[in-house]
């Protein structure tokens, strides 16, 4: 009778561990889609086997094991990490890169070639007003394709500086989801797998925006650091970031005070945008670094500020050490004096290209065509200012470069950091794409798997009910002989 008692018993435990492995492989087909999720597996452990002591053998329900591959989680997340990088750049520039021109025909390269056949024509006849006229309605076209350019890249940088303040929004939207989850990982009872997919659909979404190292603790929970240096969450601590932008203190008078460089703060205020140089966050710093190289900062000029100030100032010079008139001698009128003809906001240097204007107070008349002497050129300005194309004279160049030539080297260096990081995205991508499959097939759902799991587990668990339904009849039998 025991021994029916027994058997009885071992089958109806196999009943219930058969239940649970169902409902584990029921779980994993419901959670194939769920962002995070991993294959999990109910283990089966034996039952003690010792007749005299009463115990009986059979099977029971173990922990239930996930599948989860740290490994190919890091893979994921480091790729996931450079694709940010190089996705953001692209967001960021692309914008720029209609206005910066290499052709020549059009934006700031087109209006200083027409500029310069304005010079040109006006060197062939200085009293033609049609030519003076030519040359002031050219100056006008440079100045507003500057203004224009510099209008492109101060957008660029101020969405650029917006959308650094959204993505660390975004950091720290997750980071405090991480910190939540941990809480609920160390106070519960067990590694639940809802909350574990939760843990790693962040971590993926976090590693988009900032390079992570991440650090499981015994009881579950997620410690996880910036470029393994600064804490986001330790334990179910969020340790926050901040954004904004760095203003120097005292400047020496030599340094240009331009629009201040964005920054990155950790939780006690401290500088860290140093240390994130990858992520959608590392991306967007990089290309602010590239609009600062041409708009300027506190620390430098910028290439287009440069560009607009050399073309000013050599213009300038040349027309105000020219004479517009000569001397009379009958009448004892001194010669006239040259005026410049293009205009700045002085003692900003920053801001050149934006303030850039035709000077009000100069007319058609007013261009100071003439070289004095001896021996005085009645067109020799003019022919200097058309010579400015390709000019002899290092002091008509910027760094040993034609203006055009100047400009040429801005607009192939936004040209080239646009194409790097258009091609890097999409290498990157790719990279992500076959990070994320080895992951699906180490640790994903296969839903072929789990329906044959299923098949099993159904035939077997019928099996089992068989037989207790056996038993139980033996059972009932025997009781009856036995009355």
């Amino acid at each position: 009778m025991a021994s029916l008692f027994s058997a009885l018993s071992i089958s109806a435990n196999s009943l219930q561990v058969l239940q649970n492995s169902l409902a584990v492989s029921e779980n994993n087909i419901a959670n194939v889609s769920t962002p995070g999720y991993v294959e999990q597996t109910q283990t089966v452990e034996a039952m003690p086997l010792d007749i005299s002591q009463g115990s009986v053998g059979g099977v029971a329900t173990g922990p239930i094991v996930s599948a989860r591959n740290v490994y190919a989680e890091q893979a994921v997340q480091s790729a996931q990490t450079s694709l940010g990088t190089w996705t953001q750049q692209v967001n960021t520039l692309q914008p720029l890169q209609s206005s910066f021109d290499i052709t020549g025909t059009t934006g700031i390269p087109g209006a200083l070639n027409q500029l310069f056949q304005s010079f040109s024509a006006w060197s062939g006849d200085p009293t033609n007003g049609t030519a003076q006229q030519g040359v002031l309605n050219a100056a006008q076209s440079v100045s507003q394709a500057f203004q224009q350019e510099s209008t492109t890249v101060s957008q660029a940088a101020t969405s650029a500086q917006s959308q650094l303040n959204g993505l660390v929004s975004q950091v720290n939207t997750l980071t405090a989801q991480l910190a939540r989850d941990n809480g609920a990982q160390i106070g519960g009872s067990g590694k639940d797998p809802s909350v574990d997919a939760n843990t790693f659909s962040t971590l993926e979404q976090l590693s988009q925006l900032v390079p992570i190292t991440t650090l499981t603790a015994p009881d579950g929970s997620m410690t996880v650091l910036l470029a393994g240096q600064t804490p986001l969450v330790m334990g179910q601590t969020q340790y926050a970031l901040s954004s904004g932008v760095a203003v120097p203190t005292n400047p020496p008078p030599a340094i240009p005070t331009g629009p201040p460089s964005p920054q990155v703060l950790d939780s006690n205020g401290n500088d860290i945008t140093s240390e994130i140089t990858q992520g959608q966050v590392g991306g967007i710093l990089q290309a602010s670094a590239v609009l600062a190289q041409l708009q300027g900062d506190s620390s430098q000029q910028g290439s287009l500020n440069q560009l607009a100030q050399g073309v000013a100032d050599v213009v300038n010079n040349l027309l105000t050490s020219g004479n517009i008139s000569d001397a009379n001698p009958a009448t004892g009128a001194p010669a006239v004096s040259g005026i410049p003809l293009f205009s700045y906001t002085p003692g900003s240097p920053t801001s050149v290209a934006s303030t850039l204007s035709v000077n009000p107070a100069i007319t058609s008349s007013q261009l100071a065509a003439i070289e004095p002497g001896p021996p005085e050129i009645d067109n020799g300005i003019a022919l200097q200012l058309a010579n400015l194309s390709s000019p002899q004279n290092p002091a008509d160049e910027i760094n040993n470069m034609s203006f055009t030539q100047f400009y040429g080297n801005i607009a192939g260096d936004v040209g080239s950091a646009i194409s790097t990081a258009t091609n890097n995205q999409a290498t990157d991508q790719q990279l992500v794409t076959q990070a994320q499959n080895l992951r699906q097939q180490s640790s994903g759902v296969d839903l072929n798997t789990e329906a044959i799991k299923i098949l099993q587990f159904q035939q077997s668990y019928g099996a089992a009910a068989k037989m207790v339904s056996i038993l139980d009849s033996l059972t009932e039998t025997v009781v009856n002989m036995i009355s």
